[in-house]
């Protein structure tokens, strides 16, 4: 009988290499295992003379000043908020203050295990760029001390004959403050407390008295008049006004300064669901029906205990909100948004078996309710399971779907599948092969033998892969996309 089986297409790496910077290194608070000791920390900082506080302030600038934008200013903003914390009196003059801050204050180096797990957007300015180029921004998981992840970012550019450049990165790195008036949406936070079980007649009283759009300041207050009232135990009232601000504060906005770099920008984790990790964001460029642009990302929230996916979005890189999703769909990981609405419903893919890929769609970008599988294992190489490697690309031939398979020895490579353009649950290709394989340099890290991918980007043709090499470092990969389409069955 004749074999109809296609030839294997494979994607050529093409680097460079994105490695961690061990010399890339936040501020972050510091605070030790008790406010006692906290206390007698601040009272021998206090018993210094002020030629000592003086001398030992300059050294300390001398040393971490170079390695940071406003060290002696984060300094003072630890020292205030410290003493606020325990209602410390105090008055010590501002270099004093500084001292006592740098004692609650540490270096983190968030790329200091891996730099891994790469997604791919356009950037959004394209101007100054030669004819054919295309400006990009990877970002990146980064992990650190504790195996904490954050989001790192990077640029560069792919030319007209698809060579790489990557923008060297910043020397400072920088996390955002948190939007102190950010907004929320009366009718979508209720939505959001009934999906989460948080709704009963103290969280409707409490919504009742809020506005249409009100803050964490307003909801703050609003909680407090209702923990007051007479009525049901104040336990019970103690119990829901901790869920509604648990919500509200994994629902944020947080903002960059907009004369830093890109590079220098890293999303930390800063919720309680996200406090062991932010991790594997799928960017996606997403085109609304009026022709608005935002750049989401659907995220694994990790708290040490339960992942959960989420969402971050923006529109220029400085602003960013991050928010919960909402409904049985939300479970396991692997979440990615298509890049565009269907028949006027946000898409999405997701693994909600740690098995299959699934479909679902919906009316509400917060809201996922019933998904269907959509792809199951079926070659050696993805019996183990099979999942997204990033949102879906739009194709005159289909959406393209680049996907992650794990078999024997827990190995994972990266394939293709391709979708109907109207009927996205309809799979009109599939790749019989890996498309990516870990090879023998690829093969040794913190996690061996695997490539993964958080989202690729077409250009000129030709599909561009950042991925991950055993869970270490990222590096480059492209195909064209004829080839590709070619070598599905």
């Amino acid at each position: 009988m004749p074999n109809n089986k296609r030839p294997a297409v494979h994607a050529r790496r093409i680097g460079p290499t994105v490695a961690p910077d061990l010399a890339r290194v936040l501020l972050r608070p510091f605070y030790p295992s008790t406010d006692s000791i906290a206390r007698r920390i601040i009272t021998r900082a206090a018993a210094c003379s002020e030629d000592e506080v003086e001398r030992q302030l300059s050294r300390l600038l001398g040393e971490f000043a170079d390695r940071h934008d406003g060290v002696e200013q984060f300094y003072r903003a630890r020292f205030d908020a410290v003493i606020a914390r325990l209602s410390f009196p105090h008055d010590y003059g501002p270099e004093r203050q500084a001292f006592i801050g740098a004692h609650f204050t540490h270096e983190y180096s968030p790329e200091a295990a891996a730099l891994f797990n790469p997604s791919i957007v356009p950037h959004p300015d394209q101007a100054g760029l030669p004819p054919g180029s295309l400006r990009f921004v990877l970002s990146l998981r980064a992990t650190g001390e504790g195996h904490i992840s954050s989001v790192t970012f990077r640029t560069g550019a792919v030319s007209a004959q698809h060579r790489i450049t990557l923008t060297p990165p910043a020397r400072f790195a920088t996390e955002p403050q948190r939007a102190p008036n950010a907004a929320y949406e009366n009718a979508l936070f209720a939505r959001k407390l009934g999906e989460a079980g948080v709704a009963n007649d103290f969280c409707r009283s409490v919504m009742a008295a809020l506005p249409e759009a009100f803050t964490l300041t307003d909801l703050r207050e609003a909680l407090d008049r209702e923990v007051r009232k007479p009525g049901t135990s104040r336990t019970s009232r103690n119990r829901s006004a901790r869920g509604m601000l648990l919500l509200a504060e994994s629902n944020y906005d947080v903002q960059f300064s907009a004369t830093s770099s890109l590079s220098q920008r890293i999303l930390f984790p800063s919720s309680a669901s996200q406090s062991n990790g932010i991790e594997d964001a799928r960017f996606v460029r997403f085109l609304d029906d009026d022709g608005t642009i935002t750049y989401y990302a659907t995220y694994t929230a990790y708290d040490g205990d339960i992942t959960l996916p989420q969402l971050v979005e923006t529109t220029d890189f400085i602003h960013f909100k991050f928010r919960t999703l909402n409904g049985p769909a939300v479970q396991n990981k692997g979440m990615a948004l298509f890049p565009r609405k269907i028949d006027g419903r946000y898409v999405m893919l997701s693994r909600q078996d740690d098995e299959n890929i699934l479909l679902m769609s919906s009316d509400n970008l917060h809201f996922w309710q019933t998904p269907k599988v959509l792809l199951s294992p079926t070659q050696p190489w993805e019996f183990v399971k099979l999942g997204n490697c990033g949102s879906p690309i739009e194709t005159e031939a289909g959406w393209l779907v680049l996907s992650h398979g794990v078999g024997a020895m827990r190995k994972y490579c990266i394939g293709a599948f391709l979708l109907d353009l109207n009927d996205p649950s309809r799979v009109i290709g599939r790749l019989r092969d890996p498309l990516l394989s870990p090879n023998e340099a690829e093969r040794e890290g913190y996690v061996p033998n695997v490539v993964y991918t958080c989202g690729a980007m077409l250009h000129e043709g030709e599909l561009v892969i950042p991925y991950a090499m055993s869970d270490y470092a990222a590096s480059f990969a492209s195909v064209s996309l004829e080839e590709l389409l070619a070598a599905m069955e």
